[in-house]
């Protein structure tokens, strides 16, 4: 495997050395990449080259390495209690800086045992080829990979293991070692999850030097922390999956303040910057477990051509496999092309939020060009209500022109009844608006008369709304006809009535917001 080494991805990297670590503790006996011979059966002498350690966690202890499951030594799979007919799932984590594992291991562990009590879960501890400089752990991601495929390979041979029950749970430069070890082992096993899987080193390589959907029956790959920052990528931003979802867009997570970070460098040093870097990486990991604890809250992605589409709220649709669930209960579709899935999450566990996609035209009888408002709805349900929700407006605002717009809510309101619109202007042309007025007198001026005045309104129709969730597309109406808003005025949509359908086709009754 050729390797192309990037220097500024290994800048970043080496900045990361600043993480919160104790001790560098772990075999550290080596810094260079070794060569291991290629085997070809799964013989005791082809297993005595095997260097990675797999430690069979236990529900009471997930943060001990109470047994290991030592490849060639068949007792040691009853020692551990080894259950052959349970699903076994293989813990594979990153690049170390400490020589120790990281907190998310157990808490990754204790949810997997939650979800599945039954199953065998197992910490892969390849921490003394990780714990190196990061181009050589990077390397020695291929030797790992070779080493879980024969670690498969025996359990398989010796204990009927089927493959199908395998799961891969590779994290970082870990989803890479996770796509190794599927290429390698006898048979394909049935899933490899990446979780943000490294970036530098790996972007744009062969499909036959990364993790890819060869590696396994099923490959889904969470994305958190595809920005560029110090001019490259910590996670790798091209799909390398069957499914790739990028929650927020694959950057910029809520609850991780990478700008904050960055203007606290001067206070706290390059330590502030790292914790948020740490952050959204391992934000991938959280959505994960979340997946496994709240399985009554699920994370719905949905497949779109552009993050940019997505953000205006226009690719809401479910049919034909276009949505799937984030996490453990991803559904397994094997799609020849690479999917490109989208969602919101909010900050903290649950990450469920909700999304809607709102239409709305906006009409006028004259051309505004420097019309800038900002734009709000509260949104009333059968279950609760929220209120003041911002609009982000994603394009430049337009009159007679139906805008699009994704509006998020982490509030289960259950079936929408009433909307509440609210339309602000700027206050930069508030104020030139007020000059202007005060400083002229408009009845002197011949051309303008009251109709001039009323062609100046912009008119909301109506306004269309789809829920994500829920697959539901709605009209509202207003529930005043006679109704007309003035700026940080809200008015009343109310669901339109079945027969108002075909009428809506027409010009009717708007609203006026004025500019």
């Amino acid at each position: 495997m050729r390797l192309c080494l990037c220097a500024k991805s290994i800048l970043l990297f080496l900045s990361l050395s600043l993480l919160p670590a104790s001790a560098h503790e772990a075999n550290t006996n080596t810094n260079t990449t070794e060569t291991v011979p290629r085997t070809q059966g799964n013989s005791i002498e082809d297993l005595t080259s095997v260097r990675t350690r797999f430690s069979l966690r236990v529900p009471s202890q997930p943060d001990e390495d109470v047994c290991h499951v030592i490849p060639g030594r068949a007792e040691s799979l009853a020692e551990c209690g080894f259950n052959a007919t349970s699903k076994s799932f293989l813990i594979i984590h990153g690049w170390s800086v400490s020589g120790m594992f990281e907190s998310w291991i157990h808490k990754l562990v204790t949810a997997l045992y939650q979800r599945e009590p039954a199953a065998n879960v197992l910490v892969v501890d390849w921490l003394n080829r990780a714990h190196q400089h990061y181009p050589i752990a990077a390397q020695n991601t291929v030797l790992v990979g070779e080493d879980i495929a024969k670690f498969l390979n025996w359990i398989k041979e010796l204990v009927n293991v089927t493959l199908d029950n395998v799961h891969l749970i590779g994290y970082s430069l870990g989803a890479h070692v996770a796509g190794f070890a599927g290429s390698h082992v006898a048979n394909k096993i049935g899933r490899i999850t990446g979780l943000d899987p490294a970036g530098p080193v790996f972007e744009g390589v062969h499909a036959h030097s990364r993790l890819s959907p060869d590696d396994a029956a099923f490959v889904d790959v969470l994305h958190t922390f595809t920005r560029e920052s110090l001019g490259m990528s910590i996670g790798i931003r091209q799909p390398i999956g069957h499914v790739d979802i990028y929650p927020n867009g694959g950057s910029f997570q809520p609850g991780c303040d990478l700008q904050k970070a960055v203007n606290n460098i001067a206070t706290y040093g390059i330590y502030a910057f790292s914790e948020a870097v740490k952050c959204e990486h391992e934000r991938s990991i959280h959505l994960f477990i979340d997946s496994l604890l709240y399985m009554d809250q699920p994370c719905t992605a949905y497949r779109c051509s552009s993050h940019s589409a997505f953000e205006k709220g226009m690719c809401l649709n479910c049919r034909k496999n276009r949505c799937n669930t984030l996490g453990y209960n991803a559904n397994p579709v094997r799609s020849v092309r690479h999917n490109r899935m989208y969602l919101k999450t909010r900050a903290d566990m649950p990450f469920r939020v909700y999304h809607y996609q709102l239409k709305i035209h906006f009409s006028s009888k004259i051309n505004h060009s420097d019309i800038n408002p900002r734009l709000s709805v509260s949104l009333y349900g059968t279950k609760d209500e929220v209120e003041n929700l911002h609009i982000d407006i994603k394009e430049k605002f337009a009159p007679n022109k139906t805008h699009s717009f994704l509006v998020v809510t982490e509030t289960d309101i259950g079936d929408l009844l009433l909307i509440k619109f609210k339309w602000e202007t700027s206050s930069s042309w508030d104020s030139l608006w007020e000059q202007v007025k005060n400083s002229i007198s408009w009845a002197k001026l011949p051309f303008w008369t009251s109709s001039v005045v009323s062609s100046s309104d912009i008119h909301v129709r109506r306004i269309r709304v789809k829920s994500g969730e829920m697959q539901k597309k709605m009209v509202f109406c207003l529930k005043d006809v006679s109704a007309a808003i003035i700026q940080s005025q809200e008015v009343i949509f109310i669901k339109c009535p079945p027969k108002v359908e075909q009428v809506l086709r027409a010009p009717n009754q708007t609203i006026a917001g004025h500019y």
